[in-house]
């Protein structure tokens, strides 16, 4: 998945149904404002809500400034 895939504009945060960001090279989907990364793994993102790891806030300051999120 690159940042201009067409999939990644729609998809959504399986809790809020916001949008997501794409982290790279972590290879993973962030929600920035539930502090939620979800993994894609050979692919294909995985949106469950229980697979959605919680990150701290180191890593979310680290996220938070490469992508521009407040």
């Amino acid at each position: 998945m690159s940042p201009d895939d067409e999939l990644l504009r729609i998809l959504v945060c399986p809790i809020d149904k916001g949008p997501l960001t794409l982290l790279t090279p972590e290879d993973a989907l962030y929600n920035p404002r539930l502090r939620r990364r979800y993994p894609i793994v050979d692919g294909i993102p995985q949106l469950l809500p229980s697979s959605g790891e919680p990150v701290s806030e180191e890593e979310h300051q680290r996220f938070s400034e490469r992508v521009g999120t407040p």
